[in-house]
């Protein structure tokens, strides 16, 4: 599903696929070759969301932008990136060649340089740095700037160190803080997506054979939509390259066994 949120609208590249029931909202640009598999959510909420190219969004990921007049947290998620099922970022950003694995967790004002990591169900904390390369275990927490990695076992001690509700929305400490976050967060989501609207839906194109030039666009344009088919009959480029490798393999088999 394809969703305007008040003026803004998506931008998908007309190569990347996005599965049916996939749901892009707002002020979202979703790069060349990329592919937005099944139950994904993307959206902006008050702050935009850039997918460069090549990027992998797996199935039930939640990707999300956030900012309000007091502070802003757009996502920005750099080319050849993988994200995977159940994974959870918000107002982050993530360099190129990144792998976030199942069901981790980046949170606001964080930075993945080029080419690092989350394992398993990690969690980059609000505004840690991951240096370039780097990668947080399994089940690890990732705080500060540069990142100290701790063991889950330690959480306690790092949630002492943060000062989550004044970083994430801009709320003073007490007893009440966590039902006053409740409060602001509903006002400012009822208000950001009270005029959303369904749009037309994002049209999917049949991947050329691998090796295929692309040509082209001048500055500013996209390729022409071509070879367009329905969306339930699109066929991943990944698995087509799979199917290719495959087939490779069998033709090899064969040939052993003839020999």
């Amino acid at each position: 599903m394809i969703l305007s949120s008040g003026a803004k609208r998506p931008k998908i590249h007309s190569s990347a696929y996005v599965a049916p029931s996939a749901t892009i909202s707002g002020d979202v640009t979703i790069g060349a070759d990329c592919a937005v598999l099944h139950g994904a959510v993307i959206t902006a909420e008050g702050a935009p969301v850039t997918i460069g190219a090549q990027c992998v969004i797996m199935e039930n990921a939640v990707l999300k932008a956030s900012g309000g007049t007091a502070l802003q947290f757009p996502l920005s998620i750099g080319d050849s990136c993988i994200v995977g099922p159940h994974a959870y970022i918000v107002g982050a950003t993530v360099g190129k060649g990144c792998f976030v694995a199942s069901g981790a967790r980046i949170f606001n004002g964080a930075r993945l340089e080029d080419g690092s990591g989350v394992a398993l169900q990690g969690i980059v904390h609000v505004k840690a740095r991951l240096k370039t390369g780097e990668s947080v275990p399994m089940l690890h927490v990732a705080y500060g700037d540069p990142a100290t990695i701790a063991p889950p076992q330690q959480a306690p001690q790092i949630h002492a160190k943060l000062n989550f509700y004044a970083d994430v929305f801009n709320l003073e400490p007490g007893d009440d803080v966590r039902a006053r976050a409740a409060e602001t967060y509903a006002k400012f989501l009822r208000k950001t997506h009270a005029q959303d609207a369904t749009v037309e839906e994002h049209r999917n194109l049949k991947p050329q054979p691998l090796g295929t030039p692309r040509s082209k666009p001048r500055a500013g344009e996209e390729p022409p939509p071509t070879q367009a088919t329905e969306v339930d009959k699109v066929v991943d480029v990944m698995m087509l390259e799979l199917e290719e490798m495959e087939h490779r393999r069998q033709q090899a088999i064969k040939r052993q066994k003839g020999g």
